[in-house]
């Protein structure tokens, strides 16, 4: 009785096996057949009732079947059956034998369980580590600038059903009326030199709202010299309209913001139109809030806290708020002109949040419809896709949104709603392309189509995306597409810590090389001779049977390092990250004391200083400890850094990939290539450029060079330091985390990378 083992199908001297993991080998009559080569050899014959199972294992010399191995045949001395005969144990008694049947087997125990695999991956790693580290990057690279190419970037499309079956007719007449309102709060505004809170309270309740104020104030934690301010104080006012239709569970929110001097005046004009016609109509199900929030988005933030009644920023407000539903969706509108030839609209929210990508479909339909033109990072659209100036096109928009969604702070007020899972985006009507002008009452048509869209969810948006990036409005690219980009350049990290691992485990077993074998329940450990140390001076040889032995040469015994020796450069490393983030704006009064700066320089300053300074900080401290300063110890302190720097990148790439990615691509490569041993000034002028303070100033001139508006150097420095300020401010009154991620968390691990370099 013949036995076919899985799907095998049994030739004259043949058989097929299914794991082929080291190369499936084949061989004429008689001749042995193995799914791993050499690993492991085994024979099935037709006809001679019985499977003949062989397994080669040891230290044995003979021809390589693709895991440096020995092959075997049958009648070999090596092998354990040949055809014909039985299975025997007296051939090699240290196997067992009969092996459990390969089904039996783990799957992960196919390749890595058998010790000349091993060798030959760990050969194949240490020998190919750089060509693969390089071709790793260049893919991750050559990956993300192939985005913009219209295979990887599909046309967008409405997901959710309540919106995109069919669309509405629009009636909205008002455009002379929302010219009129934002004559009449231009002059009132004027006269108060500020927001004209009793004007518009008084105008919302004559519209029928129900109208409310939210003074609020908060204390800088130094001043804005941007804006000009310390100690802001201001009023929020807005009107609810109820729903007809509904208990008033459900919200949605049209906000201006209220902006020094002429700025946004027919914004709110618009608005108060929108609330004139939307107050006549029946089919409201939702409840819809009208907001002129003043100071953009200090105000902002003060009224969504105190509307969801949390404190999260130490915002001071007052009053009774009138609330509507939960909020389900926002639009906030900006229009600093009587004629609108585009709207550029705004996606990128706090710590680059981003909303579901079906509220953008939804606006730029409604464009379509009303034929208005629509940009986004200002750049208009092109319908040649084909052609290579279309390509660069599409990846100036994809960089420009990239950078602006690293940066972390909201491109409008919309950007504080995503927080509270409020989808929102922001609407900036510009006045710049003179061939096409639009009124104020088809303005007013998309809004009121876009409303009354919103108007019949039956529940939050969730069908589409909320993890993509634009080419273009028409197109975008989504998670699963851009992921890969970003994982070719983790590999390299991986790679690396990989190779130093490898090289750290041959030196701790002092050459030894220990093969586990797998078939074996007892889990055997064989350990290949090492050479002894030679015994010492004036001690006799040893005499065999054959004769004299001679005396083995003796090893250099280096004095291994502990967890100690790393001690020392992780304490000063994050102590320089503490110092970063807590000392430039509680030393700032003692700052300006001793010297003759501005609190705000006082503190962009110090996060200069102490930046600098971390870098001669003493990183030679391991020194003092035993086998401290030996290449095993940076070799243990370097694959720290690296897994270290592949788990802060890799959760930061799932919460903001742009910030992610560009960290990557800056760092990822210094990271690699720094060693003590190499040439110093090349890989610390390497490791300077990617620290992320060079990779802020760099973002900074790639996009005044991307919006074709170039700086020099000199703007480019006074650039850099606005946003170093910029980005103390919006963490402190908003809670961004780009801050703390760089202080706490990405600066140290770049100066336990320094401290490799400074090893020696």
């Amino acid at each position: 009785m013949g036995c076919v083992w899985g799907a095998g199908i049994g030739a004259m001297g043949q058989g097929w096996w299914p794991q082929g993991l080291c190369g499936a080998a084949t061989g004429p009559c008689g001749a042995s057949m193995g799914p791993w080569g050499a690993c492991g050899a085994g024979t099935e014959a037709v006809g001679q009732g019985q499977a003949i199972w062989g397994q080669a294992r040891g230290a044995h010399r003979g021809a390589a079947v693709a895991c440096g191995g020995p092959s075997w045949t049958v009648g070999s001395p090596g092998a354990r059956g040949a055809v014909g005969q039985p299975p025997s144990a007296s051939v090699d008694p240290v196997l067992p034998p009969f092996p459990p049947p390969p089904a039996a087997r783990a799957p992960a125990m196919g390749l890595l369980s058998d010790p000349h695999c091993r060798r030959a991956l760990s050969r194949l790693v240490l020998r190919l580590n750089t060509p693969l580290c390089a071709l790793s990057y260049v893919a991750g690279l050559g990956w993300f600038l192939a985005l913009a190419f219209q295979p990887l970037a599909p046309r967008t499309y409405m997901s959710e059903n309540a919106m995109g079956s069919t669309m509405v007719e629009e009636q909205f007449l008002f455009g002379e009326r929302a010219l009129s309102y934002a004559r009449e709060f231009a002059g009132h505004k004027k006269k108060a030199g500020g927001m004209p809170v009793a004007w518009l309270e008084k105008t919302m309740w004559t519209l029928g709202l129900e109208v409310h104020r939210q003074p609020f104030s908060r204390t800088l934690p130094f001043p804005d010299e941007l804006r000009e301010r310390y100690m802001v104080k201001g009023t929020n006012v807005y009107g609810i309209l109820r729903a007809p239709r509904a208990a008033s569970t459900e919200a949605l929110v049209l906000s201006v913001p209220c902006s020094e001097g002429p700025h946004n005046n027919q914004a709110v004009g618009l608005m108060l139109a929108l609330a004139s016609y939307f107050r006549g109509q029946i089919y409201w199900a939702k409840d819809i809030i009208f907001l002129v929030n003043e100071h953009d988005l200090l105000g902002m933030e003060a009224w969504l806290e105190a509307y969801h009644d949390v404190n999260l920023t130490e915002i001071r407000s007052s009053g009774t708020l009138g609330r509507a539903g939960a909020i389900q969706a926002a639009i906030s509108l900006e229009l600093s002109s009587d004629v609108v030839t585009s709207f550029d609209v705004a996606v990128e929210g706090l710590n680059g949040q981003l909303p579901n990508l079906d509220l953008l479909n939804l606006f730029h339909a409604f464009c379509q419809k009303n034929g208005l033109l629509c940009t986004i990072q200002g750049k208009l659209p092109r319908s040649d896709w084909d052609s290579l100036p279309a390509f660069a096109h599409s990846l100036q928009t994809l960089l420009l949104m990239v950078l602006a969604q690293a940066s972390g702070q909201p491109r409008g007020d919309h950007g504080l709603f995503l927080r509270y899972r409020i989808e929102a985006i922001t609407l900036r009507g510009i006045n710049s392309f003179r061939q096409y002008k639009y009124d104020m009452t088809t303005v007013g048509k998309t809004l009121e189509g876009m409303f009354r869209k919103l108007n019949n969810l039956l529940e939050r948006l969730h069908q589409s995306y909320f993890f993509y990036l634009l080419p273009s409005l028409s197109r975008f690219v989504s998670i699963g597409v851009y992921m890969p980009a970003f994982g070719f350049l983790i590999l390299v990290l991986i790679l690396k810590a990989l190779d130093l691992w490898m090289k750290l485990s041959k030196s701790e077993t002092g050459g030894a090389e220990r093969l586990w074998d797998s078939d074996h329940a007892g889990g055997e450990v064989r350990t290949l001779p090492v050479p002894s140390p030679s015994p010492p001076h004036g001690t006799p040889p040893r005499r065999g049977p054959t004769g004299l032995i001679p005396p083995q040469p003796r090893f250099p015994q280096e004095s291994r390092p502990g967890l100690l020796a790393l001690v020392p450069p992780l304490v000063i490393c994050h102590a320089a990250g503490l110092a970063l983030y807590y000392l430039p704006v509680l030393g700032q009064h003692v700052a300006t004391q001793h010297f003759p700066v501005s609190e705000s320089e006082a503190v962009v300053l110090t996060v200069i200083a102490i930046y600098v300074a971390g870098m001669a900080l003493p990183h030679n401290t391991h020194r003092v400890l035993a086998g401290g300063g030996s290449d095993r110890g940076w070799m243990t302190l370097k694959l720290l850094a690296l897994l270290y720097l592949a788990l802060q990148l890799g959760c930061l790439a799932l919460l903001n990939f742009s910030l992610g990615f560009l960290l990557a691509a800056t760092m990822v490569p210094a990271a690699a290539a720094v060693q003590p041993n190499g040439p110093k000034v090349l890989l610390a002028a390497l490791l300077v450029l990617a620290t992320p303070a060079a990779t802020l100033l760099l973002g900074i001139f790639l996009q005044r060079e991307l919006v074709e508006a170039p700086a020099a150097a000199g703007e480019g420095w006074q650039l850099f330091l606005a946003a170093l300020a910029q980005g103390l401010l919006q963490h402190h009154l908003y809670g961004a985390f780009l801050c703390p991620l760089l202080a706490l968390g990405t600066y140290p691990c770049w100066l336990l990378l320094w401290n490799v370099l400074c090893w020696k």
